[in-house]
């Protein structure tokens, strides 16, 4: 499989994400025999291969401590031009931020009246709550709105340790309040919101979710969360099988991220209120759910307990979990058919929640 240099630099940022990346060398033939390690190279899929290589190949400093958060910042890769026209517009928007919070940047892209109310996604995001900027996913967001005829909303929400939680999710909490306020004049129907975030974009989605339920301030038709970073337990409390979460972000990123979020160490017995999706006590009345995840994916068995505890919530949930799959493959090797296959089914998703609340 061939990396342009423009997948290769998605592959960086990613690689970004994840402090301290586990290098496997390969094994050849099948995977371990019971009782011996397992080699997670042995378990990808074989189009994601290749792109497992150039992740691994691409080791962090340590400690992973804030002058290298900082450092992560700053190597970066310039983010990637905005479509031009005709694709959906992009305009760059200062909206207030909560009480007592600073205004937040957004990007809304495609908005405008036509003959009908169209739906809305309000996007967030990934990096570990630590890295990661809004106009790496401005391009991605156009053709989602000319994909589903849709506006969509990006926030450049606050990262941590800079800003600690409830910062980053009264970002997004603002942001999603402005949008509702401002259907009229966007094009949007109130109806048909939705929200969807990747990695800790899909648990500040997450987050919000809940908050917009417990706030009784934005209904919202479906959450799309992909391999969302749920359970500050996951590698500080709870470990994860040795072959799980090794390539792409790992139980050390976890640790980090999350007690930047929190201002506190990851896995404590008690958490703010809000903060930790996976510990809130009740998941009733929320929206309907996509979550999608890889198998080798550190977050897959927290994923998996929440897909179950939402179903248990009576909450219309769907979970899909794709064989040999790392975190952020689909970024990573878009051509991929399971890369394919996986976006296909959280559109898939998404257009039926619009298609039904249109009805």
């Amino acid at each position: 499989m061939s990396f342009t240099r423009r997948t290769f630099g998605k592959v960086a940022l990613a690689a970004a994400a994840a402090p301290a990346i586990v290098q496997t060398p390969a094994l050849a033939g099948p995977a371990a025999k019971a009782g011996q390690p397992i080699d997670p190279m042995t378990l990808l899929d074989p189009e994601l291969r290749d792109g497992a290589k150039v992740i691994l190949s691409r080791p962090l400093p340590e400690p992973l401590n804030h002058a290298a958060i900082l450092g992560m910042r700053k190597s970066a890769p310039p983010p990637p031009p905005v479509l031009p026209s005709p694709a959906p517009a992009v305009e760059l928007r200062t909206v207030a931020g909560a009480s007592g919070q600073p205004p937040v940047g957004i990007a809304v892209i495609g908005a405008g009246r036509k003959a009908t109310l169209r739906p809305a996604v309000l996007h967030i995001h990934g990096g570990g709550f630590i890295v990661g900027r809004m106009d790496d996913t401005i391009p991605a967001s156009q053709r989602l709105s000319e994909e589903m005829d849709c506006v969509v909303v990006e926030v450049d929400y606050r990262l941590s340790p800079e800003t600690r939680f409830p910062g980053p999710l009264e970002d997004c909490h603002a942001a999603l309040v402005w949008l509702h306020a401002n259907a009229d004049a966007l094009g949007v129907d109130r109806s048909r919101i939705a929200i969807m975030g990747e990695s800790a974009g899909g648990g500040l989605a997450a987050m919000l979710a809940i908050a917009a339920r417990d706030r009784r301030s934005v209904p919202l038709c479906c959450q799309i969360l992909i391999y969302p970073m749920l359970d500050d337990r996951t590698g500080s409390t709870r470990r994860v099988p040795s072959f799980i979460g090794t390539i792409g972000w790992n139980e050390a990123g976890n640790v980090v991220g999350w007690s930047s979020l929190l201002g506190q160490p990851a896995g404590r017995r008690t958490v703010p209120a809000g903060a930790v999706p996976a510990r809130v006590a009740d998941l009733a009345g929320l929206p309907p759910t996509f979550i999608g995840v890889g198998s080798i994916d550190l977050f897959v068995e927290e994923n998996i307990a929440y897909a179950q505890r939402l179903i248990q919530a009576g909450v219309s949930t769907e979970l899909l979990v794709t064989p040999g799959a790392f975190h952020g493959f689909d970024f990573v090797v878009p051509e991929a058919t399971v890369s394919q296959a996986f976006v296909a089914a959280w559109k898939r998703r998404l257009r039926a929640a619009f298609s039904k609340t249109a009805a």
